[in-house]
């Protein structure tokens, strides 16, 4: 990649700025929810048309796909999502979301943008634009992808089973970002895992109701589930190698209605990260294994009922399209590119590149204020003091941040597409 090409492109960004913090704004205070991004994907279909793409929207429900060919070269795809979260905002923001809906099980729920996902999008809809007004930089073709429902993982499957193939041509490369809980100004990348996979298990456990006062009359459903949990506990710390990252978390348990009934069963929801199908095989094979040994101990009077939902892909980065963006990325960014450390939050990104049977990296930016990122870790108080992604408290500093998302992506289409003045 020419730095320079790159550097000309992003010459643009200057006069594009404001606008780019705008669109920021705007998307953060009027979130939607996975598969209800309507409003989002009529504006970026409209910024997408402007700076010439051939768009094609709906796909997968309301992902958007922009295309813009400009001569010979690699088809490169670059991918936003657009989703936001079930969260209420606590930010204190001038631009905070007050934003309430109706989910899909018709309960009413605040939305929040707390994962960066209105980051991810102004930053690719500005980047594909300052492309797109800088043609004479670069040849190939640039597919800019807005996906929907990222945050429930079934987003790049939908777009993959509503033609997604079709839409896009033959890619030849894809690539996408996430802001994290890092010092703003940062990009950083990473060769081979990256992203946990994840899956999400509920669990439901029989019990015999009865009066809280004659417990002999019961098969009590919430101590069969306590005792599970306390076993579970045990399945990474004990059966998982320290070497291998695994995390196993119990995050709900619902069971009866008041505190003088006992009831007839309870339903655990937990949450599995490992970073390849050999552990996370043997984690979900362990999690049934005790869950069943559980209630035979318990004399439950019926078998457990297993459930898997909201599957996430490992997001692995393929080693030359990293090397390639890793040495972009320090030419253009100096000091402030460096490696992404493991991370065990999850991404369906990667069955879109998986699908489509081509190379692909994903790279992370921060968001966090440099100064009090830097106080709080002379301090040993990141992990407590710094919001990180799905907090109600989580805000992307604006700015170093939504420069260099643009720029990175800028970047990383530019390793690809980029050519030097004479080519």
């Amino acid at each position: 990649m020419s730095t320079a090409a790159a550097r000309k492109v992003l010459a643009g960004l200057d006069g594009a700025r404001d606008d780019l913090e705008d669109f920021y704004r705007d998307l953060h205070q009027h979130p939607e929810l996975s598969h209800q991004e309507t409003e989002t994907a009529a504006k970026v279909a409209g910024r997408l048309r402007t700076a010439g793409y051939a768009v094609t929207t709906g796909v997968g429900g309301t992902g958007v796909v922009g295309v813009l060919e400009n001569g010979d070269g690699p088809r490169v795809l670059l991918r936003a999502d657009m989703d936001a979260l079930p969260v209420r905002e606590a930010t204190g923001l001038d631009y905070a979301s007050t934003v309430t809906v109706t989910d899909d099980s018709g309960e009413s729920v605040p939305v929040m943008h707390a994962c960066g996902h209105d980051v991810h999008v102004a930053c690719l809809a500005t980047a594909a634009a300052l492309l797109a007004a800088a043609k004479d930089q670069w040849s190939g073709t640039l597919v800019a992808l807005f996906q929907p429902a990222e945050e429930v993982g079934d987003g790049a499957r939908g777009m993959l089973d509503d033609d997604l193939r079709k839409v896009v041509g033959p890619v030849e490369v894809a690539h996408a970002q996430h802001v994290l809980a890092i010092p703003a100004g940062s990009v950083g990348t990473r060769v081979g895992s990256v992203f946990a996979a994840a899956n999400s298990m509920r669990v439901t456990v029989h019990g015999r109701g009865a009066h809280g006062s004659m417990p002999q009359a019961a098969i009590d459903p919430v101590v069969l589930a306590a005792m599970i949990v306390i076993r579970l506990q045990t399945i990474v710390s004990r059966e998982i190698a320290p070497t291998e990252p695994a995390v196993l978390t119990v995050g709900s348990i619902r069971s009866g209605s008041k505190s003088n009934v006992i009831g007839d069963s309870a339903v655990i929801e937990l949450n599995v990260r490992t970073y390849n199908d050999a552990t996370r095989e043997h984690v979900l094979d362990a999690i049934r294994r005790i869950v069943t040994a559980e209630c035979a101990a318990s004399d439950s009077p019926k078998e457990p009922g297993f459930e898997l939902y909201d599957e996430f892909p490992p997001t692995v980065n393929d080693e030359s399209s990293t090397d390639l963006l890793a040495a972009a990325f320090s030419d253009f960014f100096g000091d402030d590119a460096g490696e992404l450390p493991l991370q065990s939050a999850s991404e369906d990104f990667s069955d879109i590149p998986t699908a489509l049977g081509i190379p692909y990296s994903y790279w992370g930016i921060g968001g966090a204020d440099p100064d009090t990122y830097a106080a709080a870790e002379r301090a040993g108080r990141v992990s407590s003091d710094i919001p990180v992604n799905h907090s109600p408290y989580f805000a992307p500093v604006l700015q170093p941040t939504l420069d260099v998302g643009t720029q990175a992506l800028v970047v990383a289409a530019l390793a690809h597409l980029g050519r030097s003045a004479g080519d």
